[in-house]
């Protein structure tokens, strides 16, 4: 349904159906979890619609975002990447997405699973805000903070606490649907 109230930024068709069924869900699928978190520092730069017009690309492209392949990534693979159309074709984005699936194994190895790493820092209950029509969201918050500088930690690259904030939103660790908005009563 195209006039349901919704979330300021995703009144534009194209978003609709990630808005409606995706964002803010609570994620816990450590796959998904890899895949949003690679779109995430693809997007910096970039507008959220170049990112989800690329999203089958970077499933082709990234093994369906299975961490234990992309971890393999050669350099020969990064220079074929490099001139993959259907990605942001920038090198340290790709290599990033490299760095990062290694980094994911590693935390998976300590804490059993990425989900139980990053869900940890709520509790494991999503952060639910509900801020009424053109109240601005922050671009990065306490939270985001704490989870960017464990990343860091760890070695994860192109995880800046903007970035962060919004894979958070993203995966429904926090929950910023609009007060106004359809999905803001199904919570």
């Amino acid at each position: 349904m195209s006039d349901r109230p919704r979330c300021h930024w995703a009144r534009d068709p194209f978003h609709h159906a990630y808005h409606d069924e995706e964002w803010g869900v609570p994620q816990h699928d450590d796959r998904m979890l890899f895949e949003m978190l690679t779109l995430e520092g693809a997007q910096a730069g970039l507008s959220w619609r170049t990112i989800l017009g690329k999203r089958q690309g970077y499933r082709d492209c990234f093994a369906g975002f299975d961490p234990e392949v992309v971890a393999g990534f050669d350099a020969a693979k990064v220079e074929a990447l490099v001139q993959e159309p259907r990605i942001v074709r920038h090198r340290g984005k790709i290599e990033s997405t490299i760095t990062n699936a290694r980094a994911f194994l590693e935390v998976q190895r300590e804490f059993g699973s990425f989900d139980a790493f990053l869900w940890a820092f709520v509790d494991g209950r999503p952060v639910v805000t509900r801020r009424a029509a053109g109240d601005p969201i922050p671009a990065r918050t306490e939270l985001s903070d704490r989870v960017s500088k464990a990343l860091v930690k760890r070695g994860f690259r192109f995880v800046g606490s903007t970035i962060i904030y919004a894979y958070l939103q993203a995966v429904g660790v926090v929950d910023d649907h609009s007060a106004e908005c359809f999905r803001a009563s199904q919570a």
